[in-house]
Parts: C-alpha cells; structure tokens; sequence
C-alpha cells in the first residue's frame, strides 16, 4: 500500500511542476509577440486564443490518441507523457525562434506589399498558430495520457484523476505566473527564464521516464470501450455537464479581461497586476479545486445546487471591491501599494474563482469517471469556452457596455443556471444557509441587483467627465483649463503643459535644415501633434488606443480643424509596427511613451531594438527626441545605454518644469546653437504656439531654460555601471521589485 501511494504522489509532483513551466512559457511568449508584431489588443487576443486552442485540441486528441494503448502496460502511456513533456520542454528554445522568424519574414514582406491591419494580424496570427500551437497541443494532452496511466496503476483512485492531476497543475500555475514576474524575469531576462523552465522539463521527462521502468511490465484491463463511452456520453446529466464545463470557461476567463482592467488602476505597474491577477485567479482556483477533493470523499454522489445558485453573485463581487469609494488608504509607496490593490483584488476575486475551481473538477471527474478520453472531451469543452470569453469580453462586451455593466453582461449565463439549479434542487441542498433553494435564487438575485445598481467605476472619481471606450482602453478626459486631465484604463496619461510642446520645438530648431515632415509616436492630448503642426510641415501621429485623439477637441479647442489640414495625419496602431511597415523618413521623430516608466508599451519605446527599426525612418541630418519623466537610477542607467549604444550622438536636457528629460539622439553632431538662434528659426505660428501657456516668457526665454538644463549622458550612466542597456529580452523598467527593496542588488 505503501508503494501505491508513493507512486500517486510522484504523479502530483509531474503535474506540479508542468504547470509551473507552461504558465512561464504563456507569460513570456505574450510578451515576446508582443515585441515583435504590436503592443495591440488584437495580437494579445491572438496569442491567447492559441495557447488555449492548443489545450483543448491536445486534450481532445490526446484523450482520443490514447485509447489506442488501451491493452498496453502502464509504462506506455507513462513513456509517452515524458515524451510530451520533453517536447514541451524544447519548445522554450524553439517558439522563441520561430516568432522571430515569422517577424522577419512580415517586416521584409511589409515593405513591399501595402497590405491593411486586418491582413496583417491575418499573417501574423497564422504565423504564431504555427509557432507555438504544436507546444501547447502537448501541453494539453498530458491529461489523458498521464490519466491513462494512472488508470492501469491506481484503479481506485482514477476515478477523480482528473481532479488530482488538476489540482497539483493549477499550484505550479500559481507559482509559474508569480516566480517570473517578480523573481527570474528581472533576474535573467526572458531568455534566461525559459531556459530554466525548458530545463525544469528536461528532468521532469527524464524522471517520468526512469519511473516508468518501475512499474510492471504486464498489461492491465483495457480502458472503457468506445460503444460504454458513448453510452456514457448520451446521458442527459452528461451532456449537461458539457454546457455547464463550457458555460465556466467563456465566463471565468471573460470576466479575468474586466478584472484586469478594473484592479490595474489600484495595482500599478501593468506587469505586476497581471501577475497578480492571474495569481490570485489560480490560487482560488486551487484552494477550490483541494476543497472539492476533501468534499469528495464523503459526498460523492451529492449535487451541489447552492453553489451554482450562488455563483451569479459571486462573479459581481468585484463591483464592490473596485469601487473607488472603498475606504483603502491611498499610498505612494510602490510596494505597499500593490499589497492594498492585491487585497482588494483578492477580496474580488477570490470567491468566484474559489467556486469555479471546485466546480470544474467535479464536473469533469463526474463526466468521465476517471476515463482519460471522456476527461479530454470534457477538458476541451471546458477550454473552447475559455477561448471565445476573452475574444467577447474584449471585442464585444467591454467596448460597448464598459467594465461593471460588462460583468453584469458576462453573468448572466450564470444567474440562468443558478434559476436551473434552484429549480433542479431539493430544500437540502441550500440546508447550509437554512433557506430553501428558490428563496435562495431570489436572495441571491435581489442582492446582485442592489450590488448592479450601486457600484461605481473609477471614473465616478471624476463626475465632471467624458468616457469613451474601446477594445484597447476606457479613456476618460476631465477637467477644466489647465487643469484638464487624460486617464487610460484609470492611469495619468498627461496633462496641458509646455513640456510636451517643447518634444516638437526643441528638435525642429536643432535641425540645420528647414524641416519638411515629423512624427510623433503616442498621440495623448495631442498636444506635440499640434506643436509641430504649427511649423507648417506635414505631421503623422501613432496612437495605440482608438478613443484617445477623438478627445483632441476637448483639450484643445482647435483640434477638429487640425486634422481636417491636409498636413495632418493620425495613425491607430502600435508604434513599432507602424515602423517595420512603413518606408518614410522623417525629419523628426518625437517619441513620448506612455507612463508609467514601467508599463510594457514604454519600455518597447526605450528599448535598443526600437532605435534600430527608428533609425532607418530618419532623413540624414534628423533627429529623435525621446521624453523620459524620469525613473530609478537603474532604469535610467538601461535607457542612456541603450540610446548610446544606438545613436553616435546623444544630449540630454532637463525641461522646462525641472523634470524629466529630453533626449535628442542623431546620426551627426548636433550645432551649437544659443536659445536666441532657436527661437530666430522659429516660424511665427510655432513662436505663438510655444509661449502660448508661458504668457511671462519668450521662446529664447524657454529655450534658455532647457539648455540650462544639459546633463552628459555620462550622468545617467554612472549611478548603475553594472546595469545592462534597456533591451526586449531585459526591460529593467518593467520588472523592479527585487531591486526596490533592495538598491544594492546588483542587477
């Protein structure tokens, strides 16, 4: 007896330490495509949607794969699973190669074929369904095939395999989101991090394998028969597990897209949240799941009505704990203020989650009995709804109805199978409350209307306001005067201030030629946008978010007659991408990523891979201004050697209001020139533009000011000799705990 439950607990082990290593390679191959072909919410949708696609295809054709084996010993289906295991573990050196050869093969084809956003997330969603699909079809069928071996070895316990299996790869999960978010990652790069986890499956297939020599070689009893499974599979309470596995997926991970943009504006840093997020997702999962296996041993056969009455209400928890009326203390201190985000986070979440992992298991326990094709089917079913959840929410749900009425929309299904269940269901089952199951359904039902009704966003900050939405961002524009604000998904964009004019001013009076064209990457107010305008040149603009130039208007009264100006032109996407397919060249290139210093879509703009695509779009003689409002002493170390390493020239300049910096980065010395010989090339609309806020001041005055300002390059360098340049595989800005509670680690 003792070997028996030596050997189910090795079987905890594998599937603990799977699931650490897929969540590793999920997290960082977002984020490698998202380098590669746009920070945008369709290819985030992409890649999603073909990781799962990938669990369910490998759970359904695992589970039917398996059954071949039905008269082999259990070391075949073991021998297979480490098969599936190293091929998962090679795939953290091949994925990575693969999205970079399909980024080449779209940059060259780009350039000489004109072809839309739609062809082109056409191709590139093509591509990376080849790069990285055969991966997670593995990783979906370890399952069955690890099912099917428990099945021969432990016939009592196979019959809640499943939930077994589930539970251990749901606790690597919770680790596998965490460890590279705030240990490795910052600590090794990407690249360094999926070695360890490709390494991690190299000794989990080679200990799969050396165990499955234990085991004896004679073949056990055959798995089900398909014609008993298909009998299985006909029954009603069958096919109603089916929808309901479904019904969980589309909704769980629907609701995880408004999570994330309800809980970002109080976690901060959108790596961290993410992370968190997802963590506190899997940990509810889990305790769930081991809650549902302690349940089992004594209620086997008893139905669960409360819990799917209940489960509408769970899923508008959130509403409550995203209200920005909550009484959380407000913090500037990073660390403690992603600990009272993660609690209100949890607090949201947490339940709902806890539930749905408990429900999951039993249901694809009770489906399958323990049969590793029927577990597939069911798994996959569970999988196909988690597909189309976040491709509704974002696309669908989201843009129309914005993040709480989103969640009432997203909970409906399961308020329908909560009158289902209240209906279904003996007095009994709600004994636990001492209500009877349909009073129960009205409670439940009456209290999520009050909760509806009340809650707020966090826009309600801000009564004076417009809200747009979109599948990017809830944009909001406030205030009056100077005072106006811009939010994106609840973060401080930008404000009216002469700093952003001088982005455009400053390099256009550098340059030794009278300028015909600029560029500005990341549209905010449009503030830069309309500075440069005013010097008469043709003017293309990058945004990453739709709603955010339709506010022009509002921060700037004559924005609506601008970009009707044949020199105006506003391009929706992703800056980089717009770079790689495009051939023009520009006099001036301003950049202003958007803040936090540490969100994705900046360091993509700091980045040394960002200033070779920029290069080639500069005409010879111009020149990139790229705005920095500052960051830790290691982030602004990585940024300065990252230009350096880019640019022969680089100068740095303290703006106007003491803050932040501009760089000017070129490909030949920039003139000497006096604030007097600056402002002498103005034109006299851009004079008119830079003082228009400055009534005190010239535009020598202004200029004089910024020039005050120059620091070497070298300044920012020293603080953090040891520090790396900002590169795609080591983003310093993004991943920064470690160092913030310790400034002497050296990184």
């Amino acid at each position: 007896m003792k070997t028996r439950s030596v050997n189910i607990q090795w079987f905890y082990a594998f599937f603990f330490i799977s699931g650490f290593c897929s969540l590793v390679y999920e997290v960082i191959w977002l984020r490698l495509s998202m380098a590669k072909f746009g920070v945008t919410t369709p290819m985030v949708s992409i890649v999603l949607s073909v990781f799962m696609a990938g669990l369910g295809i490998g759970s359904w054709g695992g589970g039917i794969f398996i059954r071949r084996f039905a008269r082999s010993s259990a070391a075949v289906p073991l021998r297979l699973y480490a098969l599936l295991e190293l091929l998962i573990g090679i795939s953290g050196w091949a994925a990575p190669l693969m999205i970079d050869v399909g980024y080449s093969l779209l940059r060259d084809a780009g350039k000489d074929v004109a072809w839309g956003s739609s062809v082109y997330y056409l191709a590139s969603g093509g591509w990376m369904s080849l790069a990285l699909l055969p991966w997670c079809t593995c990783m979906g069928a370890t399952f069955p095939f690890a099912m099917a071996a428990i099945r021969k070895i432990h016939a009592v316990e196979s019959e809640h395999s499943f939930s077994y299996l589930y539970l251990a790869n749901v606790l690597g999960a919770v680790l596998g989101t965490l460890v590279p978010a705030f240990v490795l990652i910052e600590l090794f790069g990407f690249q360094g991090t999926l070695r360890i986890a490709s390494a991690m499956n190299g000794i989990l297939a080679a200990a799969v394998l050396l165990h499955s020599f234990t085991l004896p070689s004679a073949a056990a009893e055959p798995l089900e028969t398909a014609s008993e499974k298909a009998e299985s599979s006909a029954r009603p309470s069958s096919r109603r597990a089916l929808w309901l596995l479904f019904a969980t997926g589309l909704c769980s991970m629907a609701m995880e897209v408004v999570w994330i943009r309800q809980y970002t504006v109080y976690l901060g840093n959108v790596v961290y949240a993410f992370a968190l997020i997802l963590a506190l997702y899997l940990a509810a999962t889990f305790l769930g799941s081991w809650t549902y296996r302690k349940w089992v041993r004594s209620h086997a056969c008893e139905p669960v009505h409360a819990a799917w009455i209940s489960l509408g209400f769970l899923a508008l928890l959130p509403l409550f704990f995203a209200d920005p009326r909550l009484p959380f203390p407000e913090i500037t201190n990073t660390v403690v203020d992603l600990a009272y985000g993660a609690i209100r986070a949890a607090l949201g979440i947490a339940p709902f989650s806890g539930f749905v992992g408990f429900l999951t298991p039993m249901l694809v326990d009770r489906f399958s009995s323990g049969n590793p094709a029927s577990a597939g089917r069911a798994y996959a079913v569970n999988v196909l709804g988690s597909i189309l959840g976040p491709l509704l929410a974002g696309f669908c749900i989201l843009p129309w109805a914005g993040e709480n009425w989103a969640l009432c929309v997203i909970s409906l299904p399961l308020f329908l199978i909560g009158l289902i269940s209240a209906f279904r269901a003996r007095k009994q089952a709600a004994r636990l409350l001492k209500l009877e199951p349909r009073v129960l359904y009205a409670v439940v039902v009456a209290a999520s209307l009050v909760l509806a009704v009340m809650a707020r966003t966090y826009g309600a900050k801000f009564p004076h306001r417009i809200e747009l939405r979109d599948y990017t961002a809830t944009v909001i524009a406030s205030g009056e005067g100077m005072n106006k604000r811009l939010l994106v998904n609840g973060t401080g964009m930008t404000k009216l201030t002469t700093i952003t004019k001088m982005m455009a001013h400053l390099p256009l009076a550098f340059l030794k030629r009278p300028p015909t064209n600029g560029l500005v990457i990341c549209f905010g107010m449009g503030t830069t946008f309309r500075s440069m305008l005013s010097w008469g040149i043709h003017v293309t603009a990058i945004e990453l978010v739709p709603s955010v130039p339709k506010l022009f208007g509002y921060f700037h009264p004559d924005g609506p007659e601008l970009l009707k100006s044949p020199l105006a032109r506003v391009v929706i996407d992703d800056g980089r991408r717009f770079l790689e397919r495009s051939s023009q060249q520009y006099d001036v290139i301003a950049a202003d990523p958007p803040p936090p210093i540490g969100a994705p879509a900046s360091s993509l703009l700091y980045s040394q891979e960002f200033y070779a695509i920029l290069k080639p779009h500069l005409r010879p003689g111009g020149i990139v201004q790229i705005w920095c409002p500052g960051g830790d002493s290691a982030t602004m170390a990585a940024i300065a050697k990252a230009l350096r390493n880019a640019f022969p020239y680089v100068r740095a300049y303290e703006s106007i209001e003491g803050w932040g910096t501009h760089f000017l980065a070129t490909m030949q010395p920039l003139p000497t020139l006096k604030s007097e010989e600056l402002a002498a090339k103005m034109p006299p609309n851009a004079a008119k533009d830079l003082v228009e806020w400055e009534s005190d001041s010239t535009p020598a005055d202004l200029f004089d000011d910024v020039l005050d300002g120059e620091h070497p390059l070298q300044d920012f360098i020293k603080p953090g000799p040891r520090v790396p340049p900002l590169v795609d595989d080591r983003p310093i800005n993004e991943y920064f705990l470690l160092r913030s509670a310790d400034p002497k680690l050296p990184i």
